[in-house]
């Protein structure tokens, strides 16, 4: 179930044949999910490509827009503009672990890292479950996170109660993980950007849908003190500085949903090319970089603003009510299909 098998479209942009980051070509997706009484938490992660990242490393950028977080990995990315690991989401206790996960797989492919040639830095970003899940059990192991790298494939992915998104709340209601993609026309050729979130951010109340209903949740509306994570992925040619630029309009997907970035919530978004591959070992001078004709850019930011908003969204619907240590969060899916019908 998603936002537009609800009825809500976002956007004016053609969608690819998935509606998810793994539109855009070598991407994959991957989950491990833990349900256990007061446990509720999980790993995602997010490919690049199916590879040696850490030898063809991919063109990165990040946009901290509220940096209440705990995120591993982004001063190096901010710094050289580039990924040399998967992406893994989980939750806040559980990044020294995933990290840790990423480091091993790393030395097993590149037994040289940290003794012939560079060290790696491992890319980890966190939201807090704590409402849902018993944060404090440190329940996510390195097992987990090589399980969910293990299940990365691309095609259609799971959404919502699902991975790092099983204990997540949204604007009161249940959150998770959500995705989109915006298929482009540049250069002659069909490009694709996709986003993928982990939700976990807005005052109960203050949700706006494209439409400009206001779902509530029935629920006190209490300090913004979420997080949300938003990893964007495109196939077009770009610099770091224009990859920076489309990865900032992920904040006004966000903004368009009724959040304001709120003092307490982590918001990160972190971009990467897979057009634009950095060679760990290039023995050249100098490197030729493909990048977009500026005055082309405007489509990347309507795209990311349009996948961004639309992620959120599915990511709601697609997530089941859930009770969990004396905390509930509704379903918007049952919101919709029920109080929620359109005005006349």
């Amino acid at each position: 179930m998603n936002a537009r098998d609800l009825g809500i479209v976002v956007g004016t942009l053609p969608v690819g044949v998935n509606n998810a980051i793994t539109d855009v070509p070598g991407v994959m997706v991957g989950h491990h999910t833990l349900r256990d009484v007061d446990i509720n938490t999980g790993v995602t992660a997010v490919l690049p490509h199916a590879g040696n990242l850490y030898r063809r490393k991919v063109l990165a950028a990040s946009d901290v827009i509220n940096g209440f977080g705990k995120s591993v990995g982004l001063m190096q990315v901010e710094e050289l503009g580039s990924i040399e690991t998967p992406i893994l989401l989980t939750n806040t206790f559980g990044i020294g672990t995933c990290a840790t996960a990423l480091i091993r797989q790393a030395v097993a492919a590149n037994p040289d890292i940290g003794r012939k040639t560079a060290t790696v830095n491992p890319v980890v970003l966190e939201c807090n479950d704590g409402p849902l899940s018993d944060i404090q059990a440190l329940a996510v192991t390195e097992e987990h996170a090589r399980l969910a790298l293990a299940d990365a494939k691309g095609g259609e992915v799971r959404q919502g109660n699902v991975g790092a998104g099983t204990g997540m709340s949204c604007f009161g209601f249940k959150g998770g993980i959500g995705t989109a993609s915006r298929r482009l026309r540049l250069g002659g050729r069909e490009h694709h950007l996709g986003v993928l979130v982990l939700s976990n951010f807005g005052r109960a109340g203050d949700l706006v849908l494209p439409d400009g209903r206001r779902p509530s949740p029935r629920a006190k509306a209490e300090a913004e003190k979420g997080s949300v994570i938003v990893v964007l992925a495109t196939d077009v040619p770009m610099d770091g500085r224009q990859l920076r630029r489309v990865t900032r309009r992920c904040g006004a997907g966000l903004a368009r949903l009724g959040a304001f970035w709120g003092h307490g919530s982590g918001d990160i978004a972190l971009g990467f090319s897979t057009a634009v591959s950095l060679d760990h070992d290039e023995t050249a001078d100098f490197v030729s970089l493909k990048a977009l004709n500026e005055n082309r850019i405007d489509e990347l930011f309507r795209a990311a603003a349009e996948t961004t908003q639309e992620a959120v969204l599915n990511s709601m619907c697609a997530a089941d009510a859930m009770r969990s240590r004396g905390t509930f969060r509704p379903s918007l899916a049952d919101w919709l299909r029920g109080s929620g019908a359109k005005p006349d």
